[in-house]
């Protein structure tokens, strides 16, 4: 396996690939890296942009993906694309968070009602300008794929109330609205990178995790964590991102082929989530997983704290306001 050092040095030949292509062929070669395994909805959902931005462009561009962090973890992904050393990568808008301030709204627990809503904002005017947020910092956005609401799951007992997670290491993502929500909740947030928590639940290092159903099926943890508790407390969704020192060297032409194919490929990807949500839970349980359907209330309620510290962030609350205005449709 190509150590992490010599992948870096690798992907930094890319751009000069991407022109090399351009001129001998005319092909432009995009190169995308993911963690999720190919069997994911989302990763079928980018195949099929793959599949899209071919036919769109009648073969003038070309999306190579690489997933299950072939070439580095979400974080290294991002790095990556910051340098222009990879062309196209698809984060939880969670890590985004501590790149571009307005994603924060999008990891608020319970800041979403419904599905409907979820794709109501990140459909709208909302969904953009959060996507455009992360140009700054050499990450422009092309779409948000569905990923569900999250949940905890855990390895000795289940979670009915908040009041179960007290004393308690839950696996968190490396977001402040991830730790402050578990914190919040009662148990003790604790960050480790998605290729390390198999062997964390199973080591001991944590008690449990929160992800959602696809997610917590399709990583195997459902062998070592045989608690599902659906409290949904939060419904954070994948964004496809592109670093903006590869869509400056494209053409008008070209941008709006990619930005085309991404867009399409958000409804092909929502259609296979729910299907594989579906397929997820009947497998965890047909597998001896207990599924659990806690009252959502108590823990919508002992998170409302979160929401009271953001409003001095004049940003965030009419970002939040925004988001609940979109609850009912227009």
């Amino acid at each position: 396996m190509l150590s992490r050092a010599l992948r870096i040095y690798l992907l930094l030949l890319v751009p000069l690939f991407l022109f090399s292509c351009r001129e001998a062929d005319h092909v432009t070669v995009l190169k995308l890296g993911h963690g999720l395994a190919p069997s994911h909805s989302v990763h079928q959902g980018m195949v099929y942009m793959a599949e899209r931005l071919a036919e769109i462009s009648d073969g003038h561009m070309r999306i190579d993906i690489y997933p299950s962090e072939q070439l580095g973890s979400e974080r290294e992904n991002l790095e990556m694309l910051q340098i222009g050393s990879l062309a196209i990568t698809k984060v939880s808008a969670a890590v985004m968070e501590s790149f571009a301030p307005s994603y924060r709204v999008l990891n608020l627990p319970y800041i979403f009602i419904s599905r409907e809503h979820t794709e109501r904002v990140l459909d709208s005017d909302i969904g953009h300008e959060i996507l455009m947020d992360g140009e700054e910092f050499w990450l422009r956005g092309l779409a948000f794929y569905d990923s569900g609401s999250r949940s905890f799951y855990t390895k000795d007992r289940p979670i009915n109330e908040p009041a179960d997670l007290r004393g308690l290491k839950i696996r968190v993502m490396p977001s402040p609205s991830a730790v402050n929500m578990v914190r919040a909740m009662g148990g003790s947030p604790t960050p480790i990178s998605w290729g390390e928590l198999y062997t964390a639940l199973q080591g001991g290092v944590v008690d449990g995790a929160e992800n959602n159903p696809p997610s917590f099926y399709l990583s195997n943890h459902f062998e070592v964590a045989r608690y599902y508790s659906i409290n949904e407390h939060s419904t954070v969704p994948d964004v496809l991102l592109i670093s903006t020192k590869i869509w400056n060297t494209l053409t008008e032409e070209e941008q709006g082929w990619l930005q085309e194919a991404a867009t399409e490929s958000v409804g092909y990807q929502r259609k296979l989530w729910i299907e594989s949500e579906r397929h997820s839970l009947e497998m965890a349980e047909a597998a001896g997983v207990e599924i659990i359907y806690p009252d959502k209330q108590p823990f919508i309620d002992i998170v409302q704290p979160l929401y009271e510290e953001l409003k001095s962030d004049e940003q965030l609350s009419r970002l939040i306001n925004r988001i609940r205005e979109k609850s009912v449709a227009d």
